[in-house]
């Protein structure tokens, strides 16, 4: 990551702490350090990349809730081991 990018990095995170907007910081990728932003009703996933280029990745929600049944969907869809863990569980209680 060249000075200039980490330069922008500094800058962006001295923004959001001035702002009260919390943050986490991963390394998604060898050329990337990911700034994570959680607001209401919002996901951001900001990349600073050690070309200089800044990617912008937003999720933003619909405005449901939904239950813990939805879990389910989230394991069934996702887990790398079928028929392990949380939704097995749950439909015991």
């Amino acid at each position: 990551m060249s000075d200039n990018v980490f330069n922008q990095l500094m800058r962006f995170l001295d923004h959001l702490e001035q702002r009260g907007i919390s943050y986490s910081l991963t390394r998604p990728r060898d050329e990337a350090m990911m700034v994570s932003v959680a607001v209401p009703g919002e996901r951001w996933e900001i990349e600073f990349l050690s070309d200089g280029s800044v990617e912008v990745e937003r999720f933003i929600s619909n405005g449901e809730i939904d239950g813990e049944e939805v879990l389910k969907v989230l394991f069934a869809r996702y887990s790398e081991q079928a028929g392990s863990g949380y939704a097995e569980e749950q439909s015991r209680h």
